[in-house]
């Protein structure tokens, strides 16, 4: 049953395309927030996408935000921080199953065989870049701005950046997990975080036009067809793609990865020679972020080069049940979110006073291989 009232946090729809074949589109329905991701968004959305992928009519789906501002703005983590402030220091259920629906949703994602396209225009981070970053399909606009800044909030670069911040051009994952700097659209292909570059105003444009694809029964096909309309559409926006922020920095970026330990990676960041905005503002974010949350980034990076996609979601479950245990979370969405001080009383001045035995901790799993939440992931199923 498609959820149609125009108060539901999100929006259901399918179109009849030309030939009889179906187009599915789901709008995440809140303006307000930029539409930041809820669990009620991700307990919509869960089922329908999968109903869509089972529904031979459907040929593809299109993930929408409502408004013009932003596709997702991240993860609603107002209810996570009273979840942790209500029982601090211990074991939440609500995070654990926040979390696990999250992750599955995004693996579902990665892994839905029909072609999948997100339209990445305004703010996307966080929990919008985990909707986004396993599409086939992923435009970008004029106004998109892409960024992973948990940095600032104590916890880390979740929704699969295990894995898809180590398939970036060396160096790149590293420093965007560290600084949370904000990418453009040309920032955003470069580093393959997107795939397509469409004027925002001509969306209705493209769906009409994919209204019009004489879809057929083989799904590789559809996702050529689907290609070949927004290439097509794309190569009249060219001139009004901006101009690459990494690309200017790219050779000191990737000097980075060749750092032997997290504090000369962090020293190597300061020194990036350049006084322009985006540069300064990397730094002075690294500055404001969490020196445990640094050490998380550094450590994920490593162990996700040799996991499987699966595996990644597994072993950030763990951690991000054990980093709202840990209090470090909390206090970074308080100082950012709640009380808007600015002012985050970090549990160690810096990267190098944090113990090791901490983040063994966080990187230690709450759960055996068999009682995991996501250990069916990956699994086929008999």
């Amino acid at each position: 049953m498609l959820e149609t009232s125009t108060t539901a946090v999100v929006l259901f729809e399918e179109l009849t395309a030309a030939n009889g074949k179906k187009i599915a589109i789901a709008t995440l329905n809140s303006e307000k927030s930029l539409n930041a991701l809820s669990l009620p968004m991700v307990e919509l959305l869960l089922p329908q996408l999968q109903a869509w992928k089972q529904d031979n009519a459907i040929v593809m789906v299109l993930l929408l935000g409502a408004g013009d501002r932003a596709f997702c703005a991240g993860g609603d983590i107002r209810d996570l921080y009273q979840a942790m402030k209500d029982q601090p220091n211990t074991f939440q259920p609500y995070v654990e199953t926040f979390f696990t629906k999250e992750y599955r949703l995004d693996y579902l994602i990665h892994t839905f065989d029909k072609p999948v396209l997100v339209w990445g225009n305004g703010i996307v981070m966080g929990g919008g870049l985990g909707l986004m970053a396993g599409a086939s399909h992923r435009v970008v606009t004029t106004s998109s701005r892409i960024a992973m800044p948990e940095m600032a909030i104590g916890l880390y670069p979740d929704v699969g950046a295990s894995w898809f911040l180590n398939r970036m051009p060396a160096g790149c994952g590293l420093f965007l997990g560290l600084t949370g700097a904000s990418i453009n659209a040309a920032d955003a292909r470069f580093i393959g975080l997107a795939d397509v570059f469409i004027c925002h105003e001509q969306k209705a444009q493209v769906v009409d036009k994919l209204l019009q694809v004489k879809w057929g029964d083989t799904v590789a096909l559809n996702h050529q067809k689907l290609s070949d309309v927004l290439r097509q559409q794309e190569q009249g926006c060219r001139t009004q793609m901006p101009l690459s922020q990494i690309r200017v920095h790219q050779e000191a970026i990737t000097d980075i990865a060749l750092k032997p330990n997290l504090p000369a990676v962090i020293e190597a960041i300061y020194a990036i020679p350049g006084e322009d905005k985006w540069l300064l503002k990397a730094k002075e974010s690294l500055r404001y972020g969490s020196p445990i949350t640094a050490h998380i980034v550094y450590r994920l990076l490593q162990l996700g080069q040799t996991k499987i996609l699966a595996d990644s979601f597994r072993l950030e479950l763990g951690l991000s049940v054990q980093c709202a245990k840990l209090g470090e979370f909390q206090e970074g969405v308080r100082a950012l979110l709640i009380d808007k001080d600015l002012l985050p009383k970090w549990l160690y001045p810096d990267v190098n006073t944090v113990p090791v035995h901490i983040i063994d901790e966080l990187f230690y799993s709450p759960w055996s291989a068999a009682q995991h939440p996501l250990s069916d992931l990956g699994k086929l199923k008999g």
